[in-house]
């Protein structure tokens, strides 16, 4: 492993710290009693506290400096006296541990009374302090020239992604996204508690993936010696527990689905889906519209959120569109009573990309996406989808043709589906064989597997239900204003990571310049980085050994180019 020049000088400050007999990684607790909002909320003067967390800011003048650390809620200034941490003769806390031996992005604790500096600054006057872990790894954290200038900012996204530990540090307002994250749970799971629901857990390895059309993971369990399935869904596990006495069930529910990656799709996610027994969709309609004004007030403390250039209002109630009629005022073509080809042959008219593969509900899809649902942008309840798209779903009570199903658009994008749920188990079975027969013909959106077990339960009778599914992770973009699903997961799935050459920081510097402006001629860059002769030999030959950068001989001399 190769380490940067203030990794090394890190790792002989670790040595230093232990032949000064202190431990760089203790395993004591150490008794925080205040964190740096309470102390602001709640300041009085000379009240002792007791305080940890990282060291972001030092600043040494003498015999008195002054720092700042962060902890989980926030930034407080602190005083380092000489005096003061070193009342006896022995000043070497002050003069080795804190002057020479901290760095910025370590933990340290901190004993002390409360002050306020003569610019008003409430600020903790340090009795005694304490290194709780060093840090080896300098934090990225950004710099200000003396104009004001910041450079140097920790912003490029795969690098954030990549290490959002050090993203959670540097970036405070990243912290606050998945603050909000965990508030809009919560905010869920108490309207649903209220309303009389459950919550609870169903299997993640599965046996057949159903309940949606998706690409699965597959896997395969040794003991048993078969193959198994991440979830795709939840839906029919759920549907099973309304067969066995539940009135209302839910989950928050990992749900993995082996497809692309772009700007709003993970191929792990979050999927909240309940059921409730004995409603329909009208119902569902009404009870989303009050989930999501309860959530997004709760989130934000107003109904309203800025997402990019669209203000959206979650205040029920919501606009209500049939599919029919969606299609129809966007495209002039009326869907209703068509066949396959001829909706196939219309959408070919419309400019959309389709194959003999499709069968009538993923025209009818095609069109739909492509053509109708950028167009809505505030909370809009897309209605009365054709029975081709929606095999779980009720036939449509006065049109054979159409299901009980709606689907929420905002901005653009679904963030909720549901149904009145199909409870007749023949027709369930109908519809799965007619899935199983549109896979042969080459659709990957329909399912190919039909499950046994849930037939079988449907058998047993299941009250007349309605179900709904909301992307979790989707619903915390429109209430952060992230149009990237990448801001609102800890840890987004990555491309794994390229091997990084670690560089000197003079090799940096050369890079850098070089990087500006390749190829360049070799003497012009040796000026350029202002580095002494032997300086730039090691420099250049450690940029070419590595495959940096390549030094070729031309009619008109010595030039460097990135390889």
């Amino acid at each position: 492993m190769q380490l940067s020049e203030l990794e090394i000088i890190r790792r002989e400050k670790l040595s230093q710290l232990r032949a000064l007999g202190i431990n760089p990684y203790p395993a004591d607790l150490y008794p925080v009693d205040h964190t740096s909002k309470a102390i602001k909320e709640q300041y009085q003067e000379g009240k002792k506290v007791i305080i940890a967390g990282r060291l972001m800011r030092k600043k040494i003048q003498g015999k008195a400096s002054f720092a700042e650390i962060q902890d989980s809620q926030g930034r407080i200034q602190v005083y380092f006296n000489r005096d003061e941490i070193c009342p006896g003769e022995d000043k070497m806390k002050y003069n080795e541990l804190f002057k020479k031996l901290l760095d910025l992005g370590d933990f340290i604790g901190v004993e002390g009374e409360l002050f306020t500096t003569q610019v008003g600054e409430i600020t903790v006057l340090v009795k005694d302090f304490k290194l709780l872990s060093k840090a080896l790894k300098p934090l990225p954290l950004p710099k200000t020239d003396s104009q004001g200038n910041t450079y140097d900012e920790f912003i490029d996204p795969e690098m954030r992604y990549r290490q959002r530990y050090a993203d959670l540090v540097v970036n405070p307002k990243v912290k606050e996204v998945f603050v909000k994250r965990t508030k809009l749970f919560t905010a869920m799971r108490d309207f649903f508690n209220n309303s009389g629901y459950f919550e609870v857990e169903t299997p993640i390895l599965q046996s057949i993936p159903g309940g949606a059309a998706a690409r699965p993971f597959q896997t395969h369990h040794n003991s048993l010696d078969i193959p198994m399935y991440m979830r795709i869904a939840c839906e029919l596990y759920l549907k099973k527990l309304i067969v066995g006495g539940f009135d209302g069930v839910y989950e928050f529910a990992k749900t993995f689905r082996n497809e692309g990656m772009d700007r709003t799709h993970n191929p792990e996610f979050t999927m909240m889906e309940i059921y409730v027994a004995y409603k329909d969709y009208n119902w569902m309609m009404d009870f989303t519209e009050e989930l999501l004004e309860y959530c997004a007030t709760q989130v934000n403390g107003s109904s309203k959120t800025v997402f990019g250039d669209h203000e959206i209002n979650f205040k029920a109630p919501y606009a209500r569109v049939t599919m029919t009629d969606a299609i129809k005022h966007f495209t002039g073509f009326d869907i209703s009573g068509k066949t396959e080809n001829e909706i196939r042959e219309a959408a070919k008219a419309m400019g959309i990309e389709v194959d003999n593969a499709m069968g009538k509900g993923k025209l009818i899809d095609e069109i739909f996406g492509q053509k109708c649902e950028a167009n809505y942008i505030q909370p809009t309840f897309i209605t009365d989808y054709p029975k081709e798209m929606s095999p779980l779903t009720k036939e449509h009570r006065s049109n054979p043709e159409l299901t009980e199903r709606f689907e929420l658009i905002i901005c653009g994008k679904e963030l909720a589906n549901a149904y009145s749920e199909l409870n007749d188990p023949i027709d369930q079975r109908e519809r799965f064989e007619d899935q199983v027969k549109l896979a042969g013909r080459g659709d990957d959106e329909a399912t190919e597997f039909i499950d046994q077990d849930f037939l079988r339960a449907l058998e047993y009778g299941m009250p007349p239900t309605s179900g709904m599914g909301i992307g979790m992770d989707r619903l915390i973009m429109f209430l952060t204003n992230n149009a990237s699903i990448q801001e609102v997961l800890f840890f987004p799935q990555m491309k794994p990571e390229q091997k990084q050459v670690a560089m000197s920081e003079d090799e940096k510097a050369v890079f850098n310049i070089l990087k500006g402006a390749s190829p360049k001629d070799l003497n012009t860059l040796k000026e350029q980085s202002g580095l002494s002769n032997k300086k730039w030999d090691k420099t250049i030959k450690g940029l070419t050994k590595n495959n940096l950068v390549k030094v070729e001989k031309t009619p008109e001399g010595l030039l460097v180019t990135m390889a």
